[in-house]
Formats: structure tokens, sequence, C-alpha cells
């Protein structure tokens, strides 16, 4: 039988309940054998963390570690260079076979951009692309890349077996409950000295206390 992955990458700065929820989510729904959370090391289309990529791992850690559908993976850390999704997926190929079926999960967000990709129009030969999407995002409706994604794309009710079925070259757009959580609003409650409590958990919260993150 087929194994079916799922990778979701961020930067995790710091990872919170909206990030950890919708991974475990994405999991159920698409009913992945595994799950694993993948912080970047130097995010290609966005400035790169205040805080260390060892202090994101381990808060990371933190946040897994009562958890055991998810897991973590440090690669893109490993590499002292931008973070492309297209080497990382590059690698998993490489590692997992030609018959897995792999997943690399993203926000409509991110996905919108995707031309701006190194690589891009490469990623569906190595995996799956899951989308998650977001209030405020919507896909073009012309152009190359819409011609693109029509092409490669798989309604919501068929996902689970059109990536179980074949190791990559599908596009799935879901709507999966979406918890309202920002980083970038946790790092400001925290530096203006308000308490980010019940947005991330407790030893994460903890960690950024004792390591002094963020102020």
């Amino acid at each position: 039988m087929r194994k079916c992955i799922g990778f979701f990458g961020g930067t995790f700065d710091p990872i919170h309940l909206g990030h950890l929820r919708l991974a475990l989510e994405l999991k159920q729904q698409l009913q992945f054998d595994e799950m694993s959370l993948v912080p970047c090391y130097i995010p290609p289309h966005r400035a790169s963390p205040d805080v260390s990529a060892q202090q994101r791992l381990a808060m990371l850690q933190l946040a897994l570690a009562d958890c055991a559908e998810l897991r973590w993976d440090a690669r893109e850390l490993q590499r002292e260079k931008p973070s492309y999704t297209y080497d990382t997926l590059s690698e998993l190929r490489a590692e997992l076979g030609a018959e897995a079926s792999i997943c690399w999960c993203m926000g409509m967000d991110s996905f919108v951009g995707l031309e701006t990709w190194h690589r891009w129009q490469e990623l569906l030969g190595l995996a799956h692309l899951v989308v998650v999407a977001r209030p405020g995002w919507e896909l073009p409706v012309s152009g190359v890349f819409a011609e693109w994604v029509a092409q490669h794309s798989v309604v919501s009710d068929d996902a689970v077996g059109a990536i179980h079925s074949s190791p990559a070259g599908h596009v799935v757009i879901l709507q999966p409950r979406l918890l309202p959580i920002s980083a970038t609003e946790i790092r400001a409650h925290i530096g203006a000295g308000v308490s980010p409590q019940f947005l991330v958990p407790d030893a994460v919260l903890n960690y950024i206390r004792a390591e002094g993150l963020y102020r």
C-alpha cells in the first residue's frame, strides 16, 4: 500500500496553536500516515526571523513533545542557504522513493506567489501541493499560472483518493477550520508587554520568557 506523508513548511516564528491545529486537521482529513512540520532556515520570499533557527526549532520541539501525531523535520536548518522547497522535495523524494505520496502543505497566501518560487513548475513532479484557503486571498482567474492550477487541480471531495493513488502531480485546495492566530500578532503582543497565553502552547510561552524573545 502506498505510504502518504504530509509536510507543512514555515518559519514558525513562533509556532502557535493555529499552526498545530491546522497540521493535525490536514493529517486527519487527508489520512496521512505521517505529518511533519518543517521550519525553514532562510525564507526566500520574506525577511529572515530575528530569533535564531535553533530557537525556532526548540520551540517547535517543545510544542510537539506531547503530540504523537505530529513530527518535526529540521532538514532545512541544516543547509546554509535559502530554503527552497524544490531542494527539500528533491531530498524527500530521494529518501522516500518513487512510490510514496508526498504532500507539501501551504497557505493560499504563499501559493498565489508560486510563480516566483525556485523551479516552481517542477514541484508537482516531486509532490502534491495541498493549499489551505485563507480569507482575503484568491486564485488568479487568467494567465499561465491560472491555467497550470486548473490543469492539475482536484476537487476537495476527491482529494483523498487522488493523493493516495499517485505519488505526486495534484493541487488540492481545502478549506479546513482556521484558528485566527497570527505569529506577527504574537510577536507584537510580546513586544508591547501583552501576554500571548492561550495563543501558543504553555511550554513555548515559558521558553519565550526564559530566552527573552520578541521583546
